[in-house]
């Protein structure tokens, strides 16, 4: 039986960090030290009835750190629910955070190489089957697709929103239609940056170029997962054991995750 003393895991998650350049929402942190936490937490004895308590009682004056964080549920790395592209997809209701089975959210993962593709271009299904081929992989219902365009590499940096390939709406139609139901990238978005869709629209005056890939989400069922890193810490691209459950909040659109994938130790 294998335990988790036998495994190495690999962080492909990108934290909430106040004011990084990187986000163009950045979340707001306020931190509260243990002098202050001794304070409020004795504040609130004394308003539930515990007379004459105060900040001073507490071993070494010290009470308990806590943080409130301001912050967009797409900030950090996060899983999109099909809620975030539509209201229904098709002719059902779009599923919210919450309603997302964790078992899409669990298993086996395939690493597509998209390093060499030109930042601001699409990632079409050609392009898929080509990597595909290329690791003589095929795709099974069920299995999660990761993206890996290097952009994580830029993260902190105002280049990391621009300088990354997208999917485009053929590309997830395509994958969503052999059964996968949660595809990440490294990247920023899932859809070519907002410079280049801004520029595409105003050439052409056609609003499929504003997310295409995401609005994809309102004809076939799927989650994106945004913002990971590290895909190229991983030992292999096919048959990586993947958790990259969502938090739960309800009725949301996405919701904060930690990917995090599993390998048997070697001898």
């Amino acid at each position: 039986m294998l335990s988790l003393s036998d495994v190495q895991v690999i962080d492909l998650s990108i934290g909430i960090e106040p004011g990084v350049p990187s986000e163009p929402w950045p979340p707001k942190v306020e931190s509260l030290d243990h002098s202050e936490g001794a304070t409020i937490l004795a504040e609130n004895l004394r308003a539930t009835g515990t007379e004459n308590v105060t900040a001073e009682d507490f071993p070494d004056e010290m009470g308990l750190a806590w943080e409130t964080v301001q912050a967009i549920t797409h900030t950090g790395t996060h899983l999109d629910a099909p809620w975030h592209y539509g209201p229904a997809v098709g002719d059902s209701p779009a599923k919210t955070i919450e309603e997302i089975p964790i078992e899409w959210c669990c298993g086996d993962a395939v690493v597509l190489d998209f390093t060499w593709k030109e930042a601001g271009t699409e990632i079409t299904p050609e392009d898929l089957d080509a990597q595909l081929e290329a690791l003589d992989h095929t795709l099974s219902a069920g299995e999660i697709v990761l993206i890996h365009t290097g952009s994580d590499e830029l993260w902190g940096d105002p280049e990391y929103l621009m300088e990354f390939p997208g999917m485009s709406a053929p590309a997830t139609k395509h994958l969503t239609r052999q059964g996968v139901r949660v595809i990440g990238t490294d990247a920023y978005g899932f859809d070519k940056p907002f410079t280049d869709m801004g520029q595409r629209y105003a050439e052409t005056g056609d609003s499929e170029e504003l997310w295409p890939a995401h609005l994809a989400g309102r004809e076939v069922e799927y989650c994106q997962i945004e913002k990971m890193a590290n895909l190229d810490s991983l030992p292999r691209q096919t048959n990586v054991p993947l958790v990259t459950t969502p938090v739960v909040i309800e009725g949301a659109s996405a919701g904060w995750v930690r990917p995090v994938a599993l390998f048997e130790e070697g001898p």
